[in-house]
C-alpha cells in the first residue's frame, strides 16, 4: 500500500492553505459600545411652591366655665346655640349661707374697729399697755381678712361670661348640686375660626407670619368662588418645635371673618403658597439614591457619564430642587440608566416629549 507517501504530500498543502486566511481580531480590541442617553440642562427657574394640607376648624377662643364654690345651682339661663355678651350672668349658685357668714364677719370687723379706736385713746393717756393695743390691732386685721375671704367666696356663686360668644355646651341643670370645679357650660367665640396643619421642615422656613392662605371647606359644598375673600385666611402662628419623627412643624391659619355656614369641627383644606424664588430644578427621574446618599449622572465635555453627589430639596410637580452639587448649565442624564457606570462613554439622543414636558415649568408648582 502507498498511503504514507500520499499523507506526506497533503500535510504541506494544508499548512499553506491555513496561512492564507486573515487573523480574526481579539475580543479585547473591539470598540466599546456607547450608552444611549437623554439629557437635560439644569436651569434656575423662578417658581412658587404650593402645598395642600387638611385640618379641622376650631374656634379661636373657647372657655370652659367651672364653679369655684360648691352649692346648689339656682340659675343656668342659657342653652346651646344662645348668643351671650361679655359680662352676662351665665350661672348662679345658692349663696345664702355665705351671705350669713359674711354678715357675721362684717359685724366682727366693726367691733374690732371700735375696740381699736377706744384702745388708741387709752394708750395716748398711758392707761393701757402697747401690747394690748397690738392685740386689738391684730384682731381688726383678721376681721378684715375674713370679710374679704367670704366676699370672694360669695362672688364665686355668680358666674359671668368672660367673652362674647355662643354657648356650645350646657352640662348641668338648675337644682343640681355642683361640687367645686364642676364643668357647667362652654362658651365659644366663633367670630373667627382657626385650623392647624402639619408642614414639612423643608417648606416651614419658607413661610412667614401674615402670608395669605387659600382655604376651602368641604361642608360648604364649594358654593364659594375660588377667589372669594371670605375664604382667604392668613398664617397667624408658626410653632417653633418640630416633630422629631415626622420632621414636620405646625402652622396655624386664621379664617376671619368666618363665612356663613362654617362651624368648628368641619374639615378645611389649606393651600400654602410660598413667595416666588429662584430654584435650581431638574426632573425628579434624574435623581438617584444609594446607601451613600443622593447623586445624579452628569455628562462631561468628553461625553462621558460622571457620578455627581447632590443634596435635594423640595419636590415640585415632576421636578426636584437641587440645593448643592450642581450648577446651572450642567448636563444631567434623565434616561438610559441601565448598566450605566461612572466614566462610561455615552451617546446623546434627542429628548422625548415626556422628558421635555417635565423640564418645562410654571410659575407655581405643587410640592409633594
Amino acid at each position: 500500500m502507498r498511503v504514507l507517501p500520499v499523507l506526506l504530500v497533503l500535510l504541506p498543502l494544508l499548512s499553506l492553505s491555513g496561512c492564507g486566511e486573515p487573523e480574526k481580531p481579539a475580543a479585547s480590541d473591539k470598540e466599546p459600545k456607547k450608552h444611549l442617553v437623554e439629557i437635560i440642562t439644569a436651569q434656575r427657574q423662578v417658581v412658587a411652591i404650593e402645598r395642600e394640607r387638611t385640618g379641622t376648624l376650631r374656634a379661636v377662643q373657647e372657655i370652659q366655665m367651672f364653679n369655684q364654690q360648691e352649692g346648689r345651682i339656682t340659675a343656668l339661663p342659657f342653652y346651646e346655640g344662645d348668643l351671650i355678651k361679655k359680662g352676662d350672668i351665665v350661672a348662679r349658685l345658692d349663696g345664702r349661707l355665705l351671705e350669713a357668714q359674711l354678715a357675721r364677719a362684717v359685724a366682727l370687723r366693726r367691733k374690732a374697729e371700735k375696740d381699736l379706736q377706744r384702745i388708741s385713746g387709752l394708750v395716748e393717756r398711758r392707761l393701757t399697755s402697747q401690747t394690748e393695743y397690738t392685740r386689738v390691732e391684730t384682731e381688726l386685721a383678721v376681721a378684715k381678712a375674713d370679710v374679704q375671704i367670704l366676699q370672694t367666696q360669695l362672688d364665686y356663686t355668680t358666674l359671668h361670661a368672660p367673652i362674647s360668644g355662643v354657648v356650645s355646651a350646657r352640662l348641668s341643670e338648675p337644682g343640681n348640686i355642683a361640687e367645686r370645679y364642676t364643668h357647667l357650660l362652654t362658651i365659644s367665640d366663633q367670630t373667627s375660626l382657626i385650623t392647624q396643619v402639619p408642614v414639612s421642615e423643608l417648606l416651614l422656613n419658607k413661610l412667614q407670619l401674615g402670608d395669605p392662605v387659600a382655604v376651602s371647606i368641604d361642608a360648604l359644598n364649594g358654593q364659594q368662588a375660588p377667589n372669594d375673600q371670605s375664604l382667604q385666611g392668613k398664617i397667624t402662628r408658626i410653632y417653633p418645635n418640630l416633630d422629631p419623627v415626622t420632621r414636620t412643624g405646625t402652622v396655624e391659619i386664621a379664617l376671619n371673618p368666618t363665612p356663613d355656614g362654617a362651624k368648628p369641627g368641619q374639615l378645611a383644606r389649606v393651600k400654602l403658597r410660598t413667595q416666588e424664588a429662584e430654584r435650581l430644578l431638574i426632573p425628579f427621574v434624574a435623581l438617584r439614591r444609594s446607601g451613600k446618599g443622593e447623586y445624579v449622572f452628569s455628562v462631561d465635555q468628553q461625553e462621558h457619564a460622571q457620578t455627581t453627589a447632590v443634596i435635594s430639596g423640595l419636590r415640585i410637580d415632576e421636578m426636584i430642587e437641587i440645593l448643592s452639587g450642581l450648577s446651572a448649565g450642567d448636563r444631567v442624564i434623565v434616561r438610559g440608566f441601565t448598566n450605566l457606570r461612572s466614566n462610561s462613554a455615552v451617546n446623546i439622543v434627542p429628548s422625548t416629549a415626556v422628558t421635555s414636558a417635565a423640564v418645562s415649568s410654571t410659575a407655581t408648582g405643587t410640592a409633594q
